[in-house]
């Protein structure tokens, strides 16, 4: 497929050479970084309450955390989380119990969590925006002995916790009216001792942290498995390896706390530096840049989207005015990349790539262009058959590796350095996982991600396993088509997917998109733009107009009903268009051309 912007095909060692000599006053910093790195062993005596009390101790009057007009120190942080763990252990929450913790984004959360894990307990981040079903799905994962929530999400717990075979003790935090079955926390952890906790100091880096949501984009979620052992060198390797930040450096977050970027990535890299975490309610393009500004920020966390809506807001003369030099994250796209970082002026974009449950991660640590980053880690890029959506395996029942420059399917060495912590479902956990890949007895974990191999232990994002489908014998990757859609005229967002076709080969390019408000959509237009910048093969069959997508709460479009609803008409209130002819571009769909395609008397 034609690049859709220059995405870097490979690295060559004098690229690397250069960013080296770039960057070389801070190679120090990332040497200590890899040698602390190197020195984290399941077993030891560390963990992220401990890390808390550790700079509470060095840097007590240190800002540790603010949000809105309010700011924590590191002391009075780490006294509050003490109060919180006093009440929790007098609950009889001990270690490996859970504690589910339900709430938008508020500094409640973040201390809630924090006196949870300094007893050596697990919190359960779940996803305050679930309902019904999928919410008692997730708290039955759970398995929590306590739930914590606030107002408005414990109305909707309400609902799903009849649904669950055992009901843990129900807490509210923050302003609401006397609910049944629930209990005021705030009050009870107010006059608690805040003693450091005894049993922080018996926790290893083996032992469990968190349980974080996945997103659900393709049916019910999960709860990945979060370590200690993860965080910290998550902390130490983003933190302090790949940003470089400093104790005076500010993180603005605005990212869900039950993801893991914002609960491991920007509150570890900051808690490592004994730098100031800025916790935003939630993302706002018109409020971004103002709160920016307000907490002095010097970097901030994103991930591909949120980067998209800042560039698609009108330019202001402002743009450049902020102190930002850093900023971390996944997905943002190659094709706006350079425009990105062009319009605001950010030095350094620490693209990395992860996953809640993955043993493997990438960091743009040399501050390259267009890359989801280096890897020490050991790794491999198995060749992917998008048709039958499996590796391929050779006549030895062997797996085959991609060459430089070419997509495949990325694995994860398991290993006692490299474990795979899995899902709190242990038969999700085992079907992440292949074994005799390449040689007899091996086991490797399945990322389900397609990625680019770039050479010099670099990769680029391409997609992911299931979105890329297979059509007139070519691979389509749909992150690459909707990049180039969201840059055509008038289209505001884009989700790409396949649907199957009767007497057709593979499934036909369908995109859901919604239009730039007051934009002129011009359906014939879009075929035309389409066709200059992408093969034939790529460009979609069908088009459906929507007034929103709906997306989980990191925005992500979640795809799965829209390939069931295909692009059956009888079913579908938005308009749906289709290519039939190249020279007419896209047309809407009629019911005589819907029973044509049917029929399978239409050839495309």
């Amino acid at each position: 497929m034609p690049e859709t912007a220059p995405h870097k095909q490979g690295f060559r060692l004098a690229e690397i050479a250069t960013a080296l000599l770039r960057i070389a006053p801070e190679l120090p910093a990332i040497a200590r970084s890899l040698r602390a790195l190197g020195r984290c062993k399941p077993d030891d005596i560390n963990s992220i309450g401990l890390m808390l009390q550790t700079q509470a101790r060095l840097r007590p009057d240190d800002p540790a955390l603010r949000f809105e007009s309010r700011q924590w120190t590191y002391g009075e942080f780490n006294r509050w989380a003490n109060r919180i763990a006093a009440v929790f252990r007098g609950f009889g929450v001990g270690p490996g119990d859970t504690v589910a913790i339900l709430m938008d984004n508020r500094p409640e959360l973040l201390a809630f969590v924090a006196g949870t894990v300094k007893l050596g307990a697990v919190a359960a981040m779940i996803n305050y925006k679930q309902r019904g079903e999928v919410l008692a799905h997730s708290l039955g994962l759970a398995g929590a002995k306590l739930l914590i929530a606030d107002a408005n999400s414990a109305a909707h717990a309400d609902a799903a916790l009849p649904f669950l075979d055992q009901i843990p003790q129900c807490y509210l935090t923050g302003p609401h009216s006397p609910a049944t079955g629930w209990h005021d926390l705030d009050v009870l952890c107010a006059g608690a001792p805040d003693a450091d906790p005894a049993e922080t100091a018996t926790v290893k880096l083996r032992d469990r942290c968190f349980y974080i949501s996945t997103s659900g984009t393709t049916g019910l979620p999960k709860l990945a498995v979060m370590t200690h052992l993860r965080w910290v060198k998550g902390s130490i390797g983003m933190g302090q390896g790949s940003m470089r930040l400093r104790r005076d450096d500010v993180l603005y977050c605005p990212l869900p706390l039950y993801h893991n970027n914002a609960l491991t990535v920007a509150w570890g890299a900051v808690v490592g530096a004994g730098a100031t975490l800025a916790l935003g309610r939630k993302f706002s393009t018109r409020r971004f840049w103002n709160e920016i500004r307000h907490h002095g920020a010097t970097s901030f966390i994103y991930i591909g989207e949120l980067c998209r809506y800042l560039l698609m807001a009108p330019a202001k003369d402002r743009d450049r005015e902020h102190s930002v030099r850093v900023i971390i994250g996944n997905g943002l796209r190659p094709e706006i990349w350079d425009d990105f970082q062009q319009r605001f002026g950010i030095g350094h974009i620490c693209e990395f790539y992860g996953a809640g449950e993955s043993n493997l991660a990438f960091v743009n640590t040399f501050n390259l262009r267009r890359t989801a980053g280096f890897s020490p880690l050991t790794y491999a890029i198995a060749r992917f058959d998008s048709a039958t959506e499996s590796p391929v395996r050779d006549a030895n029942n062997r797996m085959q590796r991609v060459g430089k420059g070419e997509v495949g399917l990325l694995l994860s060495a398991i290993s006692d350095k490299t474990p795979f912590d899995g899902y709190t479902d242990s038969s999700s956990t085992q079907a992440k996982v292949l074994r005799d890949v390449f040689k007899t007895g091996d086991a490797w974990f399945n990322t389900g991600d397609l990625v680019r191999s770039q050479g010099m232990r670099h990769i680029a994002f391409v997609d992911r396993v299931g979105d890329t489908f297979r059509w007139k014998g070519e691979n389509v990757a749909t992150t690459e088509v909707e990049g180039v859609l969201q840059a055509c005229a008038g289209i505001a967002e884009a989700a790409v997917y396949g649907v199957a076709m009767p007497n057709a080969d593979g499934r036909a390019g369908m995109a859901a998109v919604t239009v730039v408000e007051g934009g002129c959509f011009n359906p014939k237009s879009l075929a035309h733009q389409l066709f200059e910048r992408l093969p034939t093969y790529a460009v979609p069959v069908f088009l459906r107009v929507l007034g929103r997508h709906d997306v989980t709460g990191t925005f992500k479009v979640k795809k799965i009903g829209l390939k069931s609803d295909g692009f059956d008409i009888r079913e579908i209130s938005d308009p749906v268009f289709v290519l039939v002819d190249r020279g007419r571009g896209y047309e809407p769909m009629s019911n005589a051309l819907h029973e044509r395609i049917l029929d399978g008397g239409m050839r495309f």
